[in-house]
């Protein structure tokens, strides 16, 4: 066996335990899910290749080797969005091997985070959103009443599609005007209601038994504002999301551009369009941070550009033949 073979199968067997010590500490201390630590394990098996053919391994790559892998993913084309979470994964994998003692130094904190661009969010119009109200109302019975419901919590208060659906019965009461949410991070929020959205829970709480589970028989009560008789007790919210696709269709409205998320980003972006300050609308969906928010008033800002620049008279040019 040659000295440059036993010299790579080290590398191998060096970087293999370095990875799965990373991992396992991503399981434990992190609850990691698995497609996380697949795609970290995947990403940092790359590296340690580029690295090897670069002569060097996880315990002594440097800032130079993770650039040129950087660069090598660059030339390959790939999305800075991609090479973002790739960057992330060895940001964390050599910040772990310092804190750990593993490494004397982490090359990677000199390495810059590729720059992304968060696309806009798809939002609908106020005549949109209005004729899917009006596709709703226009269901019959029970159904008819919860989609409005549905609906009207969804556009008032810009919830999280899971939040909606697994809203608890105590989180309203008869004609108040604030619901309870619980968000991310188990963190509650006041979220406000309109009248509308008020009336719509009222109606729908008339007809909610229809929606009970069987074992409502036996006196076991369902606990959810939504309840189903499937698994979760509760509507999903793939089940939702399908309602809301089928809504479109009756409503006109192009099934493609219609999602929960994207009735919460309608709620964001009209509210800004009509004066709301961006705080609030900040604390009315729950964001941890401000700049999660800021991206709605790119949407607002465009789209009231794009309204001055086709409506506004004096925005046309001139005919100058008179």
């Amino acid at each position: 066996m040659t000295a440059e073979k036993t010299r790579k199968e080290n590398f191998t067997a060096a970087n293999a335990r370095l990875i799965e010590a990373f991992l396992e500490m991503m399981t434990v201390e992190r609850a990691a899910a698995a497609s996380t630590l697949k795609n970290y394990g995947r990403d940092l098996q790359l590296f340690a290749d580029c690295a090897a053919r670069r002569g060097e391994s996880l315990e002594t790559a440097g800032a130079e080797d993770i650039a040129a892998f950087l660069s090598g993913l660059e030339r390959q084309g790939l999305a800075a969005s991609t090479a973002a979470l790739k960057t992330s994964a060895l940001r964390q994998f050599f910040q772990f091997l310092y804190a750990e003692g593993l490494r004397a130094d982490n090359p990677s904190a000199a390495i810059d985070r590729p720059k992304t661009r968060r696309p806009l969010p798809k939002v609908l119009s106020v005549d949109e959103v209005a004729a899917l109200f009006k596709a709703a109302s226009e269901i019959e019975g029970a159904k008819g009443l919860r989609m409005t419901a549905l609906l009207e919590i969804l556009y008032a208060a810009g919830l999280r599609v899971s939040e909606l659906v697994s809203l608890p019965l105590a989180s309203v009461r008869k004609g108040d005007r604030v619901l309870i949410v619980k968000g991310k991070g188990d963190k509650e929020r006041l979220a406000p209601l309109t009248e509308r959205a008020v009336d719509a829970v009222d109606a729908y709480l008339a007809c909610r038994a229809t929606f009970l589970p069987a074992d409502k028989a036996a006196g076991v009560a369902s606990k959810w504002l939504f309840p189903s008789r499937g698994k979760t007790g509760h509507l999903t919210a793939a089940r939702f999301a399908q309602m809301l696709k089928d809504l479109a269709v009756a409503a006109g409205v192009p099934p493609s551009k219609v999602s929960p998320h994207v009735l919460r980003h309608a709620f964001a972006t009209h509210l800004l369009e009509g004066g709301a300050d961006l705080r609030s609308v900040q604390q009315m969906l729950g964001h941890a941070d401000i700049t999660t928010t800021e991206i709605y008033t790119h949407v607002a800002k465009d789209r009231l550009k794009d309204l001055v620049f086709k409506r506004h008279p004096l925005a046309k040019k001139q005919d100058n033949s008179r």
